[in-house]
């Protein structure tokens, strides 16, 4: 199970930093809206330059010929994982892995289910009656069938995922947080070692390492939780 930090900060000084203190201990970094919006391709690319796999967290949305074309660029940065919003429906989806394809690109397509932050009240306040747990299957199986490689899932779908997919599909949890730790805005999380016993593929971890005293070693402590 690879451990992914989250680089949810707002200049690229942070960025490398954190990727300096932390690569021998964290498999993956993912740069979300917040950095890219402010600094762009550009960070991708220097990252990748010293040799670090990343996760571009953009949870494309739009209608297909656009998702189709960022995800184009998205392949070209060498991005090992990309995320897309299950929402957008099968012929966004579709889309998005014929261009991966046309790219020849390794870039593992993860559409996102249901966001950790949502719950049961949030979903209904959007029109979705159905619980989390039936909203994530659901839009599972549509987004596999439409040729997706994996999925953004809370730790709570984890099972229920393996049990309907198998061990094919990639899965990625965020919500998830070392024993004792602040939930934060998170709602549906669990502990390091309950998402690798569950069947995560890898997990997200932010601030729990991003302001610990010494990263490194908080990053390295997860990782021996999941051990």
């Amino acid at each position: 199970m690879d451990l992914i930090l989250a680089l949810d900060v707002n200049n690229t000084t942070e960025a490398y930093r954190l990727a300096d203190q932390t690569a021998d201990s964290v498999d993956l970094f993912k740069v979300g809206l917040e950095l890219f919006t402010r600094e762009g391709p550009e960070l991708v690319r220097n990252l990748r330059n010293d040799g670090h796999r990343i996760m571009l967290d953009l949870k494309l949305h739009d209608i297909p010929n656009t998702v189709a074309e960022a995800v184009r660029s998205c392949c070209d940065l060498g991005v090992e994982l990309l995320t897309l919003h299950a929402t957008g429906g099968p012929a966004m989806i579709e889309a998005a892995a014929e261009a991966r394809e046309c790219e020849g690109s390794d870039t593992k397509l993860l559409p996102v289910t249901v966001l950790t932050s949502m719950n049961q009240e949030q979903l209904i306040a959007i029109g979705i009656d159905r619980s989390p747990a039936d909203q994530v299957l659901r839009l599972a199986s549509m987004a596999l069938q439409a040729g997706a490689q994996g999925l953004v899932c809370s730790p709570m779908e984890l099972e229920s995922l393996r049990q309907h997919h198998g061990q094919s599909p990639h899965l990625v949890t965020p919500g998830i947080r070392p024993a004792g730790s602040s939930v934060d805005d998170q709602q549906r999380i669990a502990t390091p070692a309950a998402a690798k016993a569950w069947g995560a593929s890898a997990i997200v971890v932010g601030r729990p390492i991003r302001k610990a005293t010494h990263p490194n070693q908080a990053a390295q402590h997860i990782k021996d939780m999941c051990q």
